[in-house]
């Protein structure tokens, strides 16, 4: 007779409703999980084919990561982290890969933008050879760039893409191939380009089909690329047949085994091609790692708290299980083994979605450039199976758990005991909660004091520790809950007082209702609001700091002359040149350091012309000793790296170069400007394109109406319209996060509204029998679905702060900006959810009770 697997399939069969909410709990666990697993792994596994070096079977290349050793002895280890540009090897390596027994040749290649000048007075136009003066365009004459950029390389790394002349001859020095038809241009005529060392004039030597691209002679297109004498990569040649592994080997012994140097074959080629691939991995790693264990623990504590829910309410099913003379060991078999019944084919179907998530997920990233085309998603059995595992050992776990006081209790006070409300502590709960409560109240307090990501890192600990304590001390939490709000609903009519008695005699049903929307305030608001507060801190810096007349901005960069041209125009009285990159600086402390990348700008023009153009708001220090070898960092910054004026800050310009500049001042609109401000000598020849993006100006209408010819011209709230556009990727992902632990959190408080009222039904029924109406019973259930969302709103929104306020205080120095209107719609939502999911199935409940004879 009580035989447990019987007895478990039985329970399933005939009471099917009863784990209805139990396997949905779970499925949707399961999507979580296998979403960000599904994720995480195509992070880990992220490569894309090579299209450049597909003919070059080795590759070498500098390594693309800045690492940095930390901690001391046992703890000592190294952290790594992207860089911003690319980071190149000296040219004399091309010569030592070329000898490597197997090489056939070997290809120093570089790639960098160019632009076509167009000019007036024939200066740079397309005239046949001779009508012009070699040498340096003449910045006179040259009216703008042409919008389009193109890509230069050597003309030896055309044997690498099977580029040929459509017309003409190689270039020598002084000539250029360029794409045929290109403005114009014919073999003999003149053109001037703009390059990273300058304005150039060449003669074309011939044209190919290649769009887009233009090729020097090899030695001068290493010489013009701001880099002098450096490399993007080798590319090694071998014969047909060639090992690529045993020719990585000789070509690695030729180098000498040189630090910092990466020798790639196969598709390792292609994120040597593709520096996006090292971004792409990072993102999907951190969605997939880091944000997928925090949904992964709040689908499975969730998940968890519905199995115990479900198990709980058959309390009075196993005390008189344990009455007729069932054992411990098979009440504890038999919810083994109703588990295993429902779990796996509840993780098998969860998968489903999860799939379907992770591929739409997955999908809009590529869409908004975040993720390389060549990039694929990488489902495999690894993410899908732990997400079945996970949720089988979640409901084995949570089942044995709330089996455990039924299965110990004596037969002759089961049924006793099942009568009745237990409690609202417990002997391992309760002091666990309070230890988490006591500990995110403590954090609270450190993330206050604590500046830039301290305090960020900090933060997030403490919403993790209060959602721990809400879920420990849930029963007693709801017990306060109840007797606070319960006072207002006593003084009303008999639905709002039987509400508020039936509340705080069943807090442990209640605390059940509460943990979800809990989650799904807490999680969401931090997630949404935190997006909200930077972007608001953002758009008052933005304003603030920008006091130029006009600003002249061009996407691809403007010309390299562009200041200069610029500060020339009649009308002008300042012009400031801005080249906006990122640099590596050091954040944490003690044995919890890395490298985190920081924007940065790089001034043409001195640090007093700067302040004239940009109100940084400096707090320490001045501006105007702004000079090589120097730099002004945000106030942020200096607390996370623990530095101050008259400091050095050991950073890694964007091509990993370490530097050590001074720090002349300290200021506060980072987060509208740049965190490191540079002079642009110190950063030109460590990135791919040297060019301004922007420059500030200070004129009069009449000279800003002649900065037309330079690029397109804004005013100051033109400008920080435009700038705002790049955070809508960091919102987006924000919101996508939020509505997805939001998102399961809100399904899963309905569902558990929906089986604690299920759950009521003989209890509806008593009080229709006793004379209540059944308008009084609906209104007593409105009053508690009321008492229940507002309760966990309150508790998640409280929490929300608790994380905000110390986070937003660290990264922006303001307090967190809550928009009404859209925490006003999260409150309705979460309270228009709570009612349905508690009216529907009681109407139901109260119409069925009516059906009866």
């Amino acid at each position: 007779m009580f035989t447990p697997n019987g007895l478990a399939r039985a329970a399933v069969r005939f009471k099917p409703a009863s784990f209805a909410g139990t396997f949905v709990a779970l499925l949707l666990a399961a999507a979580i999980v296998s979403a960000c697993g599904i994720l995480l792994e195509t992070g880990l596994r992220a490569s894309v084919p090579p299209d450049r070096y597909a003919k070059a079977p080795v590759i070498v290349a500098a390594d693309q990561q800045a690492r940095l050793t930390v901690g001391s002895g046992d703890d000592r280890h190294e952290e790594s982290s992207a860089l911003p540009d690319t980071a190149r090897l000296p040219d004399a390596l091309v010569a030592r890969a070329a000898a490597a027994p197997g090489a056939t040749a070997a290809i120093g290649d570089v790639g960098y933008p160019v632009h076509r000048v167009a000019a007036s007075d024939g200066v740079g136009s397309s005239a046949h050879e001779g009508s012009a003066p070699d040498g340096v365009g003449s910045s006179a004459h040259q009216d703008s760039t042409d919008s389009a950029p193109l890509t230069a390389h050597g003309w030896g790394s055309a044997a690498l893409t099977g580029t040929r002349l459509a017309s003409g001859d190689a270039p020598r020095t002084g000539e250029v191939v360029v794409p045929a038809g290109h403005g114009g241009a014919r073999t003999g005529d003149r053109v001037t380009l703009d390059t990273p060392a300058g304005p150039r004039e060449f003669r074309v030597s011939g044209t190919t089909d290649a769009d887009a691209t233009v090729w020097f002679a090899d030695r001068e297109a290493v010489a013009l690329s701001g880099h002098p004498g450096r490399v993007d990569a080798i590319a090694v040649l071998a014969a047909d047949g060639a090992d690529p592994s045993a020719l990585a080997r000789q070509v690695s012994d030729a180098l000498g085994h040189t630090p910092g140097v990466r020798v790639s074959t196969g598709d390792d080629r292609g994120a040597v091609e593709d520096p996006g691939l090292a971004d792409a991995r990072e993102l999907l790693t951190g969605l997939g790692g880091s944000f997928g264990g925090v949904a992964t623990m709040v689908a499975v504590f969730t998940a968890a708290g519905t199995v115990a829910l479900s198990v709980g309410q058959r309390s009075r099913e196993f005390a008189l299980l344990r009455a007729i003379g069932a054992t411990p060991r098979q009440l504890r078999r038999s919810i083994a083994t109703e588990a295993l019944l429902v779990a796996p084919l509840a993780g098998l179907l969860g998968c489903l979605p999860g799939i379907a998530l992770a591929s739409w997920w997955f999908g809009q990233l590529k869409e908004k450039g975040a993720i390389p085309d060549a990039v694929g998603l990488r489902i495999s059995w690894l993410p899908l199976t732990i997400a079945v595992a996970a949720t089988m050992l979640t409901a084995l776990g949570a089942g044995y758990a709330a089996a455990r006081r039924p299965s110990k209790t004596k037969p002759g006070l089961a049924l006793a005991q099942s009568a009745v409300e237990r409690p609202p502590f417990g002997w391992i709960r309760t002091p666990l909660g309070i230890a988490a409560l006591a500990g995110g109240g403590v954090l609270a307090g450190v993330a206050a004091s604590q500046t830039g990501d301290d305090a960020a890192n900090a933060a997030l600990g403490v919403v993790m520790l209060f959602m721990l304590a809400v879920g420990l001390l849930g029963p007693l939490i709801a017990r306060i809950c109840a007797s606070v709000l319960g006072l207002p609903l006593r003084a009303g009519g008999p639905s709002a007082s039987l509400a508020a008695a039936n509340s705080l005699a069943n807090s442990r049903r209640m605390a059940s209702a509460i943990t979800p929307i809990v989650l799904a305030m807490a999680f969401s608001s931090t997630l949404v609001f935190m997006h909200t507060s930077e972007d608001r801190a953002t758009e008052h810096q933005q304003r603030d700091a920008v006091t130029a007349d006009r600003i002249v901005s061009a996407p691809a960069g403007l010309a390299s002359d562009a200041t200069e041209r610029a500060a020339a125009t009649p009308g002008v009285s300042t012009a400031v040149g801005l080249l906006r990159t990122s640099v590596l600086v050091p954040a944490g402390s003690g044995g919890d350091t890395w490298l985190e990348n920081a924007p940065a700008q790089g001034v043409i023009g001195s640090g007093r012309e700067l302040a004239a153009v940009q109100d940084l708001d400096v707090r320490t220090g001045s501006l105007d000793a702004l000079a090589p070898g120097t730099v002004a960092i945000d106030t942020t910054l200096a607390g996370s790296a623990k530095v101050h004026t008259g400091d050095r800050l050991a950073l890694r310009l964007p091509d990993g170069t370490k530097a050590s500049p001074k720090i002349v001042a300290v200021y506060g609109r980072g987060l509208g400007t740049a965190l490191v401000t540079l002079p642009s000598a110190d950063l030109r020849t460590h990135v791919t394109s040297p060019y301004a993006s922007d420059v500030l100006v200070r004129a009069t209408p009449a000279g800003a109406e002649r900065l037309t010819a330079l690029g397109t011209v804004t005013d100051p709230s033109g400008y920080a319209t435009a700038q705002s556009r790049d955070r809508e990727l960091n919102a987006w992902a924000n919101t996508v996060m939020a509505a997805v632990l939001g998102g399961f959190a809100a399904v899963a408080a309905v569902n558990t509204l929906v089986m604690t009222v299920l759950d009521r039904r003989g209890e509806l029924t008593m009080l229709r029998l006793v004379g209540s109406t059944r308008r009084q019973v609906m209104g007593m259930i409105r009053w508690e679905a009321l008492l229940v969302t507002v309760a966990g709103a309150a508790l998640g929104t409280a929490i929300a702060l608790a994380t905000l306020i110390p986070m937003m205080r660290g990264l922006t120095g303001e307090s967190p900006y809550i928009p009404p209107a859209l925490y006003g719609s999260f409150l309705a939502a979460t309270v228009g959810l709570g009612l349905a999911a508690a009216l529907v199935p009681a109407r139901a409940a109260l119409g069925r009770a009516a059906a009866r004879p």
